[in-house]
């Protein structure tokens, strides 16, 4: 599975940030106490946490250590350190670098976690909106395709209405996907190839499905994403129920 760009930027920031950081402060060498140099290469461990992921921000904790441990303790260029105190801030570089990175990286998650969260509620509450003032339950139909092409950053999606045919993977209601009655293993293995089924059902009735083709590489959304696009799908299938006629073809 491809690594997301932010991520793979982070990883690279993780082993580079430091290392120039720590090159950069050489002339400070002698000016500064090593307590204050280790304390910049934390804000270097801080700011590439809050950029990637806690794997990002652990490389950089270890970075930081090994390029202070490089770059300013005797014997200089070397990975060995000599004195007990150059030691000593060196661990504590390490262990204060890797607890900031994770709680950094945690901020920057729950953070984003919010973002989205608001992000899926205002969806709803738009589907909602929506779903009272189209006159046409074809028309709220195309307004949910593209609302899962947005949300699930598909490559392409269209609904069928009338009985179910072959079997395809299935976007099930608890956000997993079934393929050939087994569970898939979303984040392990990515989207499944093909197109990708979601039925649109609502007060046990099917009405519908929309199927999806996820765009080629792309990650899997998160669980709560494959959630709301149940939810819409579910609208979607009472505004047919309710008007009670079929969707056009899309």
């Amino acid at each position: 599975m491809r690594l997301p760009l932010r991520d793979a930027a982070a990883l690279a920031a993780a082993v580079l940030a430091p290392f120039l950081v720590a090159l950069a402060l050489l002339p400070l060498r002698t000016g500064l106490t090593h307590t204050n140099l280790a304390l910049l290469l934390v804000v270097v461990v801080v700011a590439v946490a809050s950029l990637g992921n806690r794997f990002a921000g652990a490389l950089a904790a270890v970075s930081a250590a090994g390029w202070f441990d490089f770059f300013h303790t005797e014997p200089y260029q070397s990975f060995h350190i000599r004195d007990r105190a150059d030691l000593e801030t060196a661990v504590l570089l390490l262990l204060v670098g890797l607890i900031v990175s994770q709680l950094a990286a945690r901020a920057r998650v729950l953070g984003a976690v919010a973002v989205t969260d608001a992000g899926h509620l205002e969806r709803l509450h738009e589907a909602t909106r929506l779903a009272g003032d189209t006159r046409s339950p074809d028309e709220f139909v195309r307004r949910v395709r593209d609302e899962l092409v947005e949300l699930l950053a598909l490559d392409a999606c269209r609904f069928e209405y009338g009985m179910l045919t072959g079997r395809p993977p299935r976007l099930r209601p608890d956000g997993s996907v079934q393929v050939e009655g087994w569970i898939w293993d979303l984040d392990r293995q990515g989207w499944p190839d093909g197109e990708i089924e979601l039925r649109a059902v609502a007060r046990g009735r099917y009405q519908g499905r929309f199927m999806m083709t996820p765009a080629p590489g792309s990650a899997p959304p998160p669980l709560e994403s494959r959630l709301v696009a149940v939810d819409l799908a579910g609208r979607a299938a009472a505004a047919l129920d309710h008007a009670g006629e079929p969707a056009e073809q899309g």
